[in-house]
């Protein structure tokens, strides 16, 4: 059936006016004094409707043709007196052959859901009207018509000039506290119910209070963008929780929105930001531009690209076009190579920046998006199109911006290979300290090695000291109260008979699975939990903490809850371990009163006026030598870090000294020379934070010869050693 015979079937008119040809510089739907400009960019498409809805949202009221096409983008203008308003619901119909074999997937009986909506009507349900392709015959076109419950997007006009100054965090200082918007406060007491689980309850001083006084620096928000949940979930009852199913880059997630009256999604995420803005703390997005919600193209629906143009948005196996390259896990991978692509997926970016204030990006799969072309093998390019344009846009290059430096495609796992200024997730550090203090594993050389920032993966002549995001835990995987309590995922409420999620987590239980009454087991959990958040808040690098593991959050064993949006992933604030809270408040404390704990410099064998000295010791406080860094069974070790001398006569260098002790059994430790006081005890919770006077200062003397607890990290500094300022070094 051609596109014109589809075209006449369909019962609404075309309005009288109809749109003004024009040229529109900016894709999607912009208010201007004279209308609303709308662009579209499908260059394979033969013909452009723009479909008009009455305020219910499910009622087409006119079919518009796009008037004009050029260099691939469909181009008209609404003007105001034909309803080109504020507040307008609309959607696309996209025409052209409808020829999967060429990659082609066109079918104007779908609605389609703009790529650039700025706030999104509706809410996909999973149905089968929604598929691009008969279910009965995917070799051809769906005939139904959707538009009743297809997602529409809505005319807005741009936010106000932001009014608070965006914090200025030094990136040796910088720690992230990564959270769920919803999880954070869905059952936080002090939260009013009606905000709960939404931007405003965030915004709440009870949220930005308890942020504050945790001393984090940089709240990470789990993706935010509208999103599609998946069928599969849809039918369970469950839904995509955590957000990696976007449909809409640039709009907010109308679930987050708590629905209090002259609000909209787009002011109370505004009003979040400059919240926490107001109380110091950068906010950054983590966003997903890998892949979009329409999945397989042989299973999944067509709410937007794929109807809009699958050959454009998306990358296509050369041999068989009627397939996706698929390097995401999800069916399908975005082609950022593609210049018009590019665009869409950098004007949402601005506008996040722009419009809410955001201060930068976590890109989840970051390899996909420096995928190459065919022509290389779409192998990972440093400097291609996505990373290249970034690098040279004068608001997103200053822009905090994290990579998840990994895909699931071959040669997909690039940790380090991101261009200078960039920030990584760094799994080896997590694999690596697991191992070292929970299972005996990994020799000292590999954890020396992630405690001084991974230099032997970031380059120190090109990337900096804090170009590590160091973690232990990620909404992705265990918390951390279920690595120390389970030797196996129990995913169970997933629906897929507990075989997803990582089968290696390098986690144990301690002698029973799960919950337990053991006073001993519950001792050595807490041991064990300490000693990895003190290694995670003091290593060389950004530390970033996972929402609720300073609290003892348990996910019941689960490690890949990414559809449970109920109390397995809301943080039980009711069950709050205020000791493990009290502790990780002490520890950042500790940091912030220890430059030398916040360098921005890389390590150095020898101290100097930029670079701070480390020197790694014996237990018996004789150097380690090179045979010592390769002995999988020694977990005890020493390392001083000190400041160079200063000219000044009689004034001692700051100097701080870490005894780690990962081992099952005491290690005894012979110091360095000088008087120790200790400060920071992973075995039993002891903080001591450096005090005005010698009276305020809890620190207790260590003796010369000290004996270390089993899986226990202690810091020390050197009575009577020179302040320094973090700018030092």
């Amino acid at each position: 059936m051609s596109a014109q015979r589809r075209r006449a079937k369909h019962p609404v008119k075309s309005a009288p006016l109809g749109l003004q040809a024009a040229r529109v510089a900016t894709l999607g739907a912009q208010l201007q004094s004279d209308g609303v400009h709308f662009a579209l960019a499908a260059p394979h498409a033969q013909a452009v409707e723009l479909c008009l809805f009455a305020p219910d949202g499910q009622t087409e009221v006119a079919r518009l043709p796009m008037p004009t096409l050029r260099d691939g983008i469909w181009q008209g203008v609404l003007a105001a007196e034909s309803g080109g308003a504020e507040g307008l619901i609309y959607g696309w119909r996209v025409h052209g052959p409808w020829s999967p074999k060429e990659g082609h997937r066109f079918n104007p009986a779908k609605l389609l859901l703009d790529p650039c909506a700025r706030e999104v009507v509706g809410r996909y349900d999973g149905s089968d009207v929604h598929l691009g392709h008969d279910p009965a015959h995917p070799d051809r076109p769906d005939p139904r018509d959707n538009a009743a419950t297809a997602l529409k997007a809505r005319v807005v006009a741009d936010l106000p000039p932001l009014a608070q100054p965006r914090p200025a965090i030094d990136p040796a200082q910088r720690v992230i506290y990564e959270l769920h918007v919803k999880g954070f406060t869905a059952q936080h007491p002090d939260v009013p119910p009606a905000l709960r689980g939404s931007y405003a309850g965030l915004a709440h001083p009870a949220s930005i209070d308890y942020l504050k006084a945790l001393g984090v620096t940089t709240v990470s928000l789990l993706p935010i963008a509208f999103r599609a949940d998946e069928a599969r979930l849809l039918q369970m009852g469950l839904s995509n929780y955590w957000g990696y199913t976007p449909i809409a880059w640039a709009a907010p997630e109308t679930r987050l929105w708590s629905g209090a009256e002259g609000s909209t999604p787009r002011s109370e995420l505004r009003a979040l930001v400059e919240a926490l803005h107001g109380a110091g703390l950068e906010v950054i997005l983590d966003v997903v531009y890998n892949h979009t919600a329409e999945l397989d193209p042989h299973t999944g629906p067509t709410l937007s690209m794929r109807g809009i143009d699958n050959a454009l948005y998306y990358h296509r196996n050369p041999q068989e076009p009627e397939r996706t390259l698929d390097w995401t896990g999800c069916g399908n991978s975005v082609n950022l190579n593609e210049p018009l692509v590019l665009r869409v997926a950098l004007d949402s970016l601005r506008r996040w920046v722009s419009e809410f204030g955001v201060d930068g990006f976590r890109f989840d799969l970051a390899s996909t998006l420096a995928r190459g072309t065919a022509r290389v093998q779409y192998d990972f390019q440093p400097d291609g199109a996505f990373l290249s344009a970034v690098a040279q846009d004068p608001l997103l290059c200053n822009c905090l911006l994290v990579a998840e430096p990994w895909d699931l495609g071959l040669g997909g796992y690039r940790l380090g290979g991101f261009p200078p200024g960039w920030l990584e997730w760094n799994d080896r550090f997590r694999d690596t300290q697991r191992g070292f203090w929970l299972r005996h594993q990994n020799a000292p050389g590999e954890f020396a090695t992630r405690l001084a920032g991974s230099s032997d993966v970031f380059n120190p002549a090109l990337r900096g000291a804090h170009s590590s995001v160091n973690f232990i835990t990620a909404h992705d995987g265990f918390t951390l109260r279920d690595l120390v309590s389970y030797a196996h995922r129990h995913n169970q409420a997933n629906g897929e008979d507990n075989r997803d999620g990582h089968g290696h987590n390098l986690s144990i239980n301690n002698g029973v699975e799960g919950p337990t009454q053991s006073a001993d087991i519950l001792a050595a959990r807490a041991r064990q939990s300490r000693a990895l958040l003190a290694v995670l808040l003091l290593a060389l690098g950004t530390p970033m903490l996972l929402a609720g593991d300073e609290l003892g959050h348990t996910q019941r064993g689960n490690n890949n809850a990414y559809c449970q949006d109920n109390p397995i992933s809301w943080i039980d604030w009711a069950q709050a371990d205020a000791s493990l809270r009290d502790f990780v408040r002490g520890v950042l404390a500790l940091r912030r009163s220890l430059p030398l704990l916040q360098s921005h410099a890389w390590w150095a064998p020898v101290a100097t006026a930029s670079q701070p000295g480390a020197v790694w010791y014996r237990p018996d406080g004789h150097p380690m030598e090179q045979a010592d860094w390769t002995l999988d069974d020694h977990g005890a070790l020493m390392v001083l870090l000190c400041a160079a001398k200063t000219p000044l006569q009689g004034v001692v260098p700051q100097q701080v000294l870490i005894l780690i002790n990962a081992e099952g059994q005491e290690a005894s430790f012979t110091l360095r020379p000088g008087a120790w006081l200790l400060r920071l005890s992973t075995d039993n919770g002891f903080v001591a934070l450096p005090g005005d006077n010698q009276a305020q200062d809890k620190a207790q003397r260590l003796q010369a010869r000290q004996t270390l607890p089993p899986t226990s990290l202690w810091i020390a500094t050197l009575e009577g050693a020179a302040p320094h300022t973090p700018g030092d070094l």
